[in-house]
């Protein structure tokens, strides 16, 4: 982790590149084998998540004052969360072949964390930017520069559809929490 995001960093748009067929299929048969082990890897991800970048807890009056990486992952409302994480990631990749399908999806989870959350749609980068982390450390043997390309457009794809759902809904950069340091992004990757 290296630098705080500041506000032109966040209100950058994220370029989107189409996934190829051998994308697509190289993204599904990772995601195939990471969803196959879904209880403990949708913990550890959000774990990870929350332990590095611990602003993103603000969103979350349930488990914002966890501390611990172990009373996190055995927090009820927080494997519910991972739960829903992985449940709407898994949707997204099973239809990489359904642009619309895709695209509904992603604007549905944009605009509740706009309208309904509030959250700062960078948080979705960085969610990614970890998901990737563990994808790659998952697969170390077994994650080749091409898969690694192909989960990277996956990313801004994903990005890019819920960054233009909260543009839809005329989402307004809020207002950071004062006694919340501004969260890091990853220093390297893609």
């Amino acid at each position: 982790m290296e630098k705080v995001p500041g506000e032109m960093e966040i209100e950058r748009r994220e370029r989107s590149e189409e996934l190829s067929e051998a994308d697509r299929k190289a993204v599904q048969a990772t995601w195939a084998r990471l969803y196959a082990n879904c209880e403990d890897v949708r913990v550890a991800i959000l774990v990870r998540f929350f332990v590095n970048f611990p602003s993103a807890k603000q969103y979350f009056s349930q488990f914002k004052r966890m501390e611990e990486p172990l009373e996190m992952e055995r927090s009820p409302q927080l494997r519910k969360h991972a739960c829903r994480v992985m449940g709407a990631l898994n949707t997204v990749v099973e239809n990489l072949h359904d642009p619309d399908k895709v695209s509904s999806v992603l604007s549905l989870v944009g605009k509740a964390h706009a309208l309904k959350h509030k959250v700062e749609p960078v948080y979705f980068k960085i969610l990614s930017g970890v998901i990737l982390e563990v994808i790659a450390e998952e697969f170390a043997n077994d994650f080749p520069p091409e898969t690694q390309r192909a989960w990277a457009k996956l990313r801004g794809l994903i990005y890019s559809h819920v960054t233009a759902a909260y543009k839809e809904v005329g989402w307004v950069q809020q207002v950071p929490n004062t006694t919340t340091p501004p969260a890091t992004l990853p220093s390297s990757g893609p």
